[in-house]
C-alpha cells in the first residue's frame, strides 16, 4: 500500500488531522463493517480513518451515511483503501 499520507491526499479528506489505519483485509464478512464502525466510535471527532480491505465495503457505506461521515475509496490492485472523516469535527 502507499502510506496512509499519500491515499489521503488523494481524497477529499483533511489532510492536516490526525490519522488511524486500520486492516481489515484478512476478516471475513460483517467482522471488517463491524470493526470499522467500532473503531470509528473510539476515536476523536478529528481523526480521519483509513480503512484496508480487499474490497469495496459496499454496506458499510450506507451505515456511513447515517452517521455524518464523509469517506472515499481508492482502488489499488490488492486492496481497496476507504478513507473516512467527520466533516464538522476540526473546523
Amino acid at each position: 500500500m502507499q502510506s496512509p499520507s499519500t491515499v489521503v491526499e488523494r481524497t477529499d479528506a483533511p489532510t492536516e488531522r490526525p490519522r488511524e489505519v486500520i486492516d481489515v483485509r484478512t476478516l471475513g464478512p460483517p467482522e471488517p463493517l463491524k470493526n470499522t464502525l467500532e473503531t470509528l466510535e473510539e476515536l476523536p471527532d478529528e481523526t480521519v480513518l483509513v480503512q484496508r480491505n480487499d474490497r469495496v465495503p459496499q454496506f458499510l457505506f450506507p451505515k456511513l451515511d447515517d452517521r455524518g461521515y464523509a469517506y472515499e475509496s481508492v482502488e489499488f490492485e490488492s486492496e481497496v483503501v476507504t478513507v473516512i472523516w467527520n466533516p464538522a469535527a476540526g473546523d
